[in-house]
């Protein structure tokens, strides 16, 4: 297997196992959670450097991992006394761990070199160099069986819990009623976010991860309504952001990782602007259907309270009617082409008739009013 193809089964890897639980920290409105991990994780790598004694010692992403579950535990336990908001608490918590790293490593280490770029800020370059060995057999990158166990640990998760998991996010209070436990579910949720973000740190990198856990599963949530769906998208985009990055740094001759990152951001982007309902230009062609939708009704109204009235023949006047209704000649204009082609009245001369379909919305309008 090339060196080529081993990364982009890393990143495909890393990019499906962050999409699984970051669909439900961004159903939750919890993406920060994933950079205050790759903050507050320092100090489990400084505890398990303290404790080992070196840097490539496993202590320190079993710190890192451990770090990253009490980060959880400290957000959601301030978030459950219902006295300050998630990003509040966020915001509280990971400082903290931090601050307490900044501290140690101050204190005791300051002769080494010694943060996340040491063991959790990892180069997707290099990934293929560290190979594993066993028994004279070269298995392949350490990497891509992390990051594959992740993957494998998630799907796992999700199919288990899938109902459990998705009742919780849109329906705490109706999960508690049905006898589980919301809160368990979110430190299930939280565990599992945490040790992803660790394993796909030593792998790809924080920046990567955190816009792999986020990204995706924005643009996701934009393009459907179901989770299954958001699921299954999400880790399209991720895959997709992956090649595509890849073939950019190639390109450009950049970083990987930064690559990947930059389109995760252009997918979003896209989807942002392009999403068939909830993008920037499907808002603006509906907002721009209701106007005409509502000229249309005010036309239809006014015809309507004119019928049979000595003042029919003036105020159904195609030159007159901007005038009865404070429009402007050109708005007016494009007002009445709309209305005549969505089937509400036709024009006969220089006259206005309603048509049936005129004369029910009227009256549906008016009655609604």
């Amino acid at each position: 297997m090339s060196p080529q193809l081993e990364i982009l089964l890393i990143a495909c890897a890393t990019a499906a196992a962050c999409a699984i639980p970051g669909c439900f920290l961004v159903l939750r409105r919890l993406s920060l959670m994933s950079d205050a991990i790759s903050h507050a994780i320092l100090l489990g790598i400084v505890g398990g450097y303290l404790l080992a004694g070196r840097l490539d010692s496993p202590l320190l992403i079993i710190g890192a991992a451990l770090t990253g579950v009490l980060t959880v535990g400290l957000t959601e336990s301030l978030v459950q006394t219902r006295r300050v908001r998630e990003d509040a608490a966020i915001g509280l918590v990971f400082p903290l761990l931090f601050s307490l790293a900044v501290i140690l490593i101050a204190r005791f280490a300051d002769q080494v070199h010694l943060d996340t770029d040491a063991v959790l800020l990892g180069e997707l370059a290099f990934a293929p160099f560290n190979r594993w060995q066993a028994g004279g057999l070269d298995l392949g990158p350490v990497s891509l069986w992390v990051m594959g166990g992740l993957l494998l640990l998630n799907l796992l998760l999700l199919f288990t819990f899938y109902k459990e998991a998705k009742l919780s996010t849109f329906d705490p209070a109706l999960c508690a009623a049905l006898g589980f436990s919301p809160l368990l579910l979110a430190y299930g949720l939280m565990s599992v976010v945490s040790l992803t973000s660790v394993g796909a740190f030593d792998a790809v990198g924080s920046i990567l991860v955190v816009a792999l856990m986020v990204a995706p599963p924005a643009a996701a949530q934009l393009l459907c309504e179901r989770l299954e769906h958001m699921l299954a998208i999400s880790v399209a985009i991720g895959c997709a952001a992956a090649l595509s990055g890849f073939y950019l740094a190639r390109l450009l001759d950049s970083s990987i990782a930064g690559s990947m990152a930059v389109m995760c951001g252009v997918l979003f982007l896209l989807a942002w602007l392009l999403a068939p309902q909830r993008g920037v230009l499907a808002s603006l062609a509906l907002r721009q259907q209701q106007r005409w939708d509502f000229a249309g009704r005010v036309l239809c109204i006014h015809l309507l309270q004119h019928e049979g009235t000595p003042e029919e023949l003036s105020e159904s006047a195609v030159q007159h009617m901007g005038e009865g209704l404070d429009w402007s000649p050109a708005f007016s204009s494009e007002a009445l082409a709309h209305a005549q082609d969505a089937g509400l009245l036709v024009r006969r001369g220089d006259l206005l008739e309603l048509t049936e379909l005129g004369r029910e919305t009227a009256r549906e309008t008016l009655g609604r009013a």
